[in-house]
């Protein structure tokens, strides 16, 4: 079989396996899990097997003419090179583990059938962006994702939470999604084809005539979808959806989509240093920002949501110094390790019964209740926090090589300015990052109190895919000296100066936050309360208001969690000494949403109540008065028609008589004049 052929399969098999499961979850319930996880599985192999004969050698290229347009045309083309072949192994093997876990997790969901079939379908999209050679057809995998994102945050619909997250990150993407279509017009104008070989064709030779427009036109979309400053602030509140979703989404999906798609046509953005120093600058905001606003938040799922925009963030800065190896680098890096984190993040949620971390800093015993989830966790933020040898430190240090040799002059492809403002953001962001790491590890594993509630043991197809993604995020990043030929070629090793200085930070900040917790919990210290009376026998003691029922399944446990409320603050929480004044801010994502609010919202809203007053007050007036006048002379015409023939003969003799008045009248001054 061709490796093109195989290439068509790869986002076929989800896409097959979507629709099948759709139409037999009711029928036949018992195909549903091996129909979501086997064309997952199989696609993960096959892009294996393309991105094995690929080798990071020649792009493959292969089309068909879509549709005739009359002008630009549309075609149905695959283009892979290397950075292709090797983010679609990351999809498909991340998609995998997602689905086995699901069954798990979600082990008696009633909406399990229609939850795999939308999994399915959104990794199908992915990969559909990943291959497609033709920007419109990657226009399709990128709208679908964001309706399939719509529905798997929706998942709990019952929830409040569930269904203002769904909705927030439908609009907020496309808020974005607008001025990208724009973009993509403009630039296929520009280049006369919509083939990304085509495209950067027409940027080598200067065929762009208006680069900087079509380039931060662009960029919207990409804020959008990879959940960059200004539009960012969904990706906190989508973390109402099922944890597998949340891994799905952060790890190889929608959030990497518009990383992989400025990789993709990296030359369009370095036509203009103005889009570089913007993207530069939004890469340094986004950093620093989700690092503060991380370190204050007491949802463990909202901590790893503003990781992830911190280390989209270096992606992105990445990129704004020209380097997308080091970019793509980081991007499968991360999806190994922060796929690991938040399905290691479901088991904790399930085993202490609570997402806050407040909770679970007043519970001990937790590490003894899910062992494989401590452990693998523990592998996860370590990769976060970039300490070698693990694999956020390789690919974080590419992102800081590219940034130093932008900033010192050594390469040119972007200013300098964008070089230096990346490794400052950078290096100041894995102070922030260590710290938030320590923190979460510290009020999760290391707690003092009652006991964790028993949910027994958990399932093996949870704790399989914990192991299965420890590995990567361990090891994948000593493969960065094999890996050249895929990345451009470029180098991918760190340097003394960046791994010095980018490890020294990290070390210092997990060092001082728990310094930090060791003081606060040494002064906080009291003689130990009294024992309580042991309960009555046959006795059951109700859970805490802010833990789900001990006896749920995860799924259960996690949708109860977002309904339950959230303990007070823990005295000992080292964020919040580390941060003093900037604790409340950062906890509220610096109130962005309520500027969002003020600047968009209620002008929105109240030019709506103008609308409607006006419909209502002003043309259903006219309206209504039309009606009540036609009205009114229907009453007046019905008095006059009594049936009385006399009355009918009265009425016509007197008015014959007026107008035989009237035209005498009317004569006679005819005369006089």
């Amino acid at each position: 079989m061709t490796t093109t052929t195989l290439a068509v399969l790869v986002p076929l098999l989800p896409f097959l396996g979507s629709a099948a499961g759709l139409l037999l979850g009711r029928t036949a319930p018992g195909f549903v899990r091996p129909l979501a996880v086997l064309p997952t599985l199989a696609a993960a192999v096959l892009a294996a097997v393309v991105a094995s004969r690929q080798g990071g050698g020649t792009a493959i290229d292969a089309s068909t003419q879509l549709t005739p347009t009359g002008s630009v045309p549309i075609d149905l083309a695959l283009h892979i090179d290397g950075f292709a072949a090797l983010v679609a192994v990351l999809v498909g093997v991340v998609a995998t583990c997602v689905q086995v876990y699901s069954t798990g997790y979600l082990r008696h969901d009633p909406r399990y059938p229609s939850y795999a079939a939308l999994v399915s379908l959104f990794t199908a999209a992915m990969l559909l962006v990943v291959y497609s050679g033709d920007l419109m057809v990657l226009l399709v995998g990128w709208e679908i994702m964001g309706i399939c994102s719509y529905f798997l945050v929706g998942h709990y619909w019952e929830t409040p939470e569930a269904r203002s997250a769904s909705l927030k990150a439908f609009l907020v993407t496309k808020l974005g999604d607008v001025p990208f279509l724009i973009g993509l017009f403009a630039l296929a104008t520009d280049a006369g084809t919509f083939r990304i070989t085509g495209v950067l064709g027409a940027v080598a030779s200067g065929g762009l005539d208006h680069p900087t427009l079509v380039a931060l036109l662009l960029l919207a979309g990409v804020a959008g979808k990879s959940a960059q400053f200004p539009l960012h602030t969904w990706l906190p509140d989508a973390m109402a959806g099922p944890t597998p979703v949340s891994a799905l989404i952060h790890a190889a999906t929608m959030v990497a989509a518009g990383i992989y798609f400025v990789a993709r046509l990296l030359p369009v953005f370095t036509a203009s240093a103005a889009a570089l120093t913007v993207l530069a600058v939004m890469a340094g905001v986004t950093m620093v920002g989700s690092g503060l606003a991380a370190l204050a938040q007491d949802d463990i799922k909202r901590v790893l949501a503003y990781s992830t925009i911190g280390q989209l963030g270096y992606m992105a800065g990445a990129l704004a110094v020209g380097d997308r190896g080091a970019a793509v680098f980081h991007l499968m890096s991360h999806g190994a390790f922060k796929a690991l984190l938040f399905l290691a993040a479901g088991a904790v949620i399930h085993a202490a019964g609570t997402n806050s971390l407040s909770a679970m800093s007043r519970m001990s015993g937790l590490t003894r209740r899910v062992p494989d989830a401590y452990w693998t966790m523990t592998v996860g933020l370590l990769a976060l926090a970039a300490i070698p040898p693990f694999a956020g430190f390789f690919s974080k240090e590419a992102v800081l090589v590219a940034a130093e040799h932008t900033a010192t002059g050594e390469r040119t492809l972007a200013p300098a300015g964008a070089g230096w403002i990346v490794l400052v953001a950078g290096l100041l962001t894995a102070l922030l990052t260590a710290a938030y790491a320590m923190r979460l590890w510290l009020l999760a594993f290391r707690g003092r109190g009652a006991e964790a509630p028993d949910h027994g043991r958990q399932p093996i197809a949870m704790t399989t895919v914990l192991w299965v993604l420890a590995i990567p995020s361990l090891g994948f990043g000593l493969s960065a000296a094999y890996l050249d030929d895929w990345f451009d070629g470029h180098p991918l090793t760190p340097t003394l100066t960046t791994a010095v200085l980018g490890t020294g930070l990290a070390v210092v900040g997990a060092a001082v936050t728990y310094a930090v917790r060791r003081s606060l919990t040494a002064k906080l210290a009291a003689p130990a309360p009294l024992p309580a009376e042991p309960a009555a026998a046959g006795a059951v003691t109700a859970p805490a208001p802010h833990v789900a029922h001990p006896d749920a399944e995860a799924g259960q446990v996690e949708a109860e969690a977002l309904d339950l409320p959230h303990p007070a603050a823990d005295p000992a929480d080292p964020g919040r000494a580390l941060l003093g004044p900037l604790h409340r801010p950062a906890a509220a994502g610096f109130h962005l949403d309520a500027v969002y609010r003020a600047a968009f919202v209620r002008p929105v809203l109240a030019a709506a109540s103008l609308v409607q007053f006006l419909d209502r007050e002003v043309v259903d007036t006219y309206v209504r008065g039309a009606g009540a006048g036609a009205r009114g002379l229907g009453r007046l015409v019905r008095r006059a028609q009594t049936g009385n023939v006399q009355t009918y003969l009265s009425a016509l003799l007197a008015g014959s008589v007026v107008l035989a008045i009237v035209a005498v009248v009317l004569a006679n001054a005819a005369a006089g004049a």
